[in-house]
């Protein structure tokens, strides 16, 4: 009996892609007066990039998430379709 396996990085792309589509939609509706709700965020993160120096390069590390309502809409919306597929 073959068994319907489903892989962890399928599920990774659904929901960052649900993120990113959550957040365009949050982006434009952050226009319309009684969606703007959708586009309430908070950021975390490196506020300023840390730089480490070796003497013969130097790297430059920074990361900041921005989450709103929208976006945590379309991440439940990709998980719920991943589910059903």
């Amino acid at each position: 009996m073959a068994t319907k396996e489903k892989n962890i990085w399928i599920l990774l792309i659904f929901i960052l892609s649900g993120l990113v589509v959550g957040g365009l939609l949050g982006e434009l509706a952050s226009k319309v007066d009684w969606l703007w709700w959708l586009s309430y965020s908070q950021k975390f993160g490196l506020e300023e990039p840390i730089t480490l120096d070796l003497s013969v390069m130097q790297i430059t590390f920074a990361l900041m998430f921005k989450i709103s309502i929208s976006s945590i809409v379309g991440m439940v919306l990709a998980i719920f379709i991943y589910k059903k597929v």
